[in-house]
């Protein structure tokens, strides 16, 4: 994305309503108080709006594309008007597909099995391991750490010229980080791309529920996300774009729906006749009602104002990004520097603290969600902490104990159902742990640092 935010000429827009808005958890302390939701990067708590879309359906659930009854009609479509409205919502091209997978690790993994036999891909070490790893069977070109959007373009270019022989290529790159928050050149990207004669795919996973995403504007051949994370539950990603390669490479799954013709040959075998739209990838019953959330989430945005919720998360980044600059103790970590446009996500370390005993106190003690550990992105987080990228690391807390220097980061995300209450709550916790203390006494269990006393993160017993 190029300039992500100063194009924008709109009110900014409430939070919308999400579920769990009232939800109280315990302190370890004693008393009660309203959750803090702030690891959206994770995934984001459902729009209320998705909710009560996905319930007003509940009752006429049906199969999809295999029956003749009412509900089986209004399900199919239900389930391709949902595939109508997300390609809206991306700005598809007319000749795009959109197909619907379980997560946007799920899309990659489809993508990585259609690439051509001999297609080289080229992805840069801060990928999100769902864009890093699923490659296995390509040559891939893994590149540095940019420290500068421009410094990013280049370093492809310099890769894609030299790669030898020349043919199908394929780059892979985030939108936003989900370390950092930082908007990757996207754009810039792709024409680098195309101009060497490679394909790009947009993890739009971190960028989606932040900022619209536009195929066509953006010049991108394919955009991954997931619904988890734009607002919508039950488990449904996207992967839209060119059409070609989907329909050359065999099934992602070989079962019913993705099959158009079986038929017995003489010498007893199958031949198969194979779809060639988006169901030849759709093997399989559907996840209608978490296709349907993934569209509902989209017309919501989209309904609200993108660009008047884009605004909001920025003023509530700027306030977090003073709010943190204000503890000495605190570091923010960026690959381009504080001046880089971000969406809502911000990892941190506090000098002093183990990070895992640091997000302990802030739920046991204040009742806010963050996340600590790599993040699934252990080599970004590597070389963002100063250490070698090629330590081994896991996405939890490692084995140290609370006060003991830690080689992972605390991450705080929020967005478009965030309050303003979360966002203080979460500073003036920040400032008071640092300042204080923790007031409570916590221990390393299962990798993870807790307090001593477990009623903390007690299950209510309607559950």
């Amino acid at each position: 994305m190029s300039v992500p935010t100063a194009a924008l000429d709109s009110s900014i827009c409430a939070p919308l309503p999400v579920l769990g808005q009232n939800v109280t958890v315990p302190l370890v302390t004693g008393g009660e108080v309203t959750y803090a939701a702030l690891d959206y990067a994770a995934s984001a708590p459902a729009l209320q709006r998705v909710w009560d879309d996905v319930a007003a359906y509940a009752p006429y659930y049906g199969s999809v594309h295999r029956g003749a009854g009412y509900l089986s009609q209004l399900s199919t479509d239900l389930f391709e008007n949902s595939r109508r409205t997300v390609a809206e919502f991306l700005g598809c091209r007319a000749d795009d597909q959109v197909v619907f997978t379980r997560s946007t690790t799920d899309s990659l993994n489809l993508l990585a099995a259609a690439i051509p036999a001999d297609c080289q891909v080229f992805v840069y070490e801060t990928e999100h391991h769902a864009s890093l790893l699923p490659w296995r069977d390509a040559q891939v070109t893994y590149l540095n750490a940019p420290r500068t959007p421009a410094q990013a373009v280049e370093s492809l270019e310099r890769a894609l010229a030299d790669r030898d022989p020349y043919g199908p290529a394929l780059v892979c790159v985030t939108g936003a980080s989900n370390v950092t928050g930082e908007l990757w050149p996207v754009k810039e990207l792709a024409a680098a791309a195309h101009a060497h004669g490679a394909r790009i795919v947009l993890d739009a996973a971190q960028l989606a529920p932040h900022h619209p995403v536009d195929i066509a504007e953006l010049d991108v051949d394919w955009v991954a996300f997931s619904g988890h994370k734009l607002y919508a539950p039950f488990g449904s990603g996207v992967l839209a774009g060119r059409a070609d390669w989907l329909q050359a490479a065999e099934p992602y799954l070989a079962g019913g729906g993705a099959s158009r013709k079986v038929a017995r040959r003489a010498d007893g075998g199958v031949d198969v006749d194979w779809h060639t739209t988006a169901a030849r990838h759709e093997a399989g019953s559907p996840n209608v009602i978490g296709v349907y959330s993934i569209a509902s989430a989209c017309k919501a945005l989209t309904e609200a104002g993108f660009e008047g919720l884009v605004a909001r998360e920025q003023e509530l980044v700027g306030r977090v990004r003073e709010g943190l600059a204000e503890v000495p103790e605190v570091r923010v970590l960026s690959l381009f520097g504080d001046d880089a446009p971000r969406v809502g996500v911000i990892s941190f370390v506090v000098r002093g603290w183990n990070s895992s005993h640091f997000a302990a106190a802030l739920s046991a003690e204040y009742g806010i969600g963050v996340r600590d550990g790599l993040f699934c992105a252990h080599p970004l987080v590597r070389t963002l902490l100063g250490s070698d990228p090629q330590d081994p690391g896991e996405c939890g807390a490692p084995e140290a104990e609370p006060g003991e220097r830690s080689l992972n980061a605390i991450r705080v995300s929020f967005g478009a159902g965030t309050p303003d209450e979360h966002i203080d709550r979460f500073l003036r916790a920040v400032s008071e742990l640092v300042r204080e203390g923790a007031r409570w006494n916590y221990r390393t269990e299962d990798g993870r640092c807790v307090p001593d006393r477990g009623e903390a993160a007690r299950i209510p017993d309607t559950f």
